[in-house]
């Protein structure tokens, strides 16, 4: 495969991210050396040398002296305690965030999320579905649906520059929420959009939100299992009478 453009490491270094992307290049695999670049790609040393060091430090990759460079382990995190915006989530693990919006509608729901909204089968709500990337690679589908008695102007929102969850956020604070996590297999389109394999299992985070005691929006969000993990912690409370340690030493 011939470099078409300068700079030339970071051709290599696109060539190689694409490779990832795809899944050409899956986690923990090994990449070629600096030595088999500059065989098969034609390029200098250095050249090979900066973009794996690059790619290295940007996250893509994991050099291991001695052995060679491996594709990261590119699992993205979310709290399963907390409904979060993530493209915060991508921002602080220092990654470039970026998404694209596959259907922005109003339609009418099926029964069982109409019955999951407390709305009648009949009404007509908003309906997002999109994909989130993490350094170009889709980490999540969301799929969500929005009533716009209580956000009215969601309809005409442009998605491609705010996510839901920020936008939903800014025009009412979320008060209460329900997640659901379940391992599925999704659905070829689904499975497509998330670039994984047809009858690869993926996480699914189903939620509802309330607003004033009603709930305003059911969402499904879809997660590739094998680059996708979910975290919770939990303190519970403590009694205020409760002895310390060191009155009991």
């Amino acid at each position: 495969m011939m470099l078409r453009k300068t700079p030339r490491y970071q051709q290599l270094k696109e060539l190689i991210i694409d490779q990832i992307s795809s899944g050409a290049l899956k986690p923990s695999q090994r990449v070629p050396s600096e030595n088999q670049l500059v065989v098969s790609m034609g390029v200098s040393r250095m050249t090979a040398n900066r973009a794996l060091r690059e790619l290295n430090d940007e996250g893509y990759l994991d050099r291991k002296a001695g052995i060679g460079s491996f594709v990261s382990d590119l699992k993205s995190t979310s709290h399963l305690l907390e409904v979060r915006n993530i493209a915060d989530e991508v921002a602080l693990r220092g990654h470039e965030y970026s998404s694209r919006v596959i259907e922005h509608v109003k339609k009418i729901v099926p029964k069982d999320i109409a019955k999951a909204m407390n709305i009648n089968q009949d009404m007509e709500v908003a309906h997002i579905l999109l994909v989130h990337y993490e350094n170009d690679i889709p980490i999540q589908i969301e799929d969500r649906f929005v009533d716009t008695s209580f956000a009215p102007d969601f309809m005409g929102q442009n998605f491609s520059l705010v996510t839901p969850s920020a936008y939903l956020s800014s025009i009412a604070p979320l008060q209460e929420a329900e997640q659901v996590v379940k391992a599925v297999i999704p659905e070829d389109s689904i499975s497509n959009l998330l670039q994984i394999d047809q009858g690869q299992p993926c996480l699914l985070i189903t939620r509802r939100t309330w607003v004033l005691s009603k709930p305003v929006t059911y969402g499904r969000f879809f997660h590739p299992g094998d680059r996708y993990e979910l975290v919770g912690h939990y303190k519970p409370p403590q009694e205020k009478n409760i002895t310390t340690l060191n009155k009991l030493g």
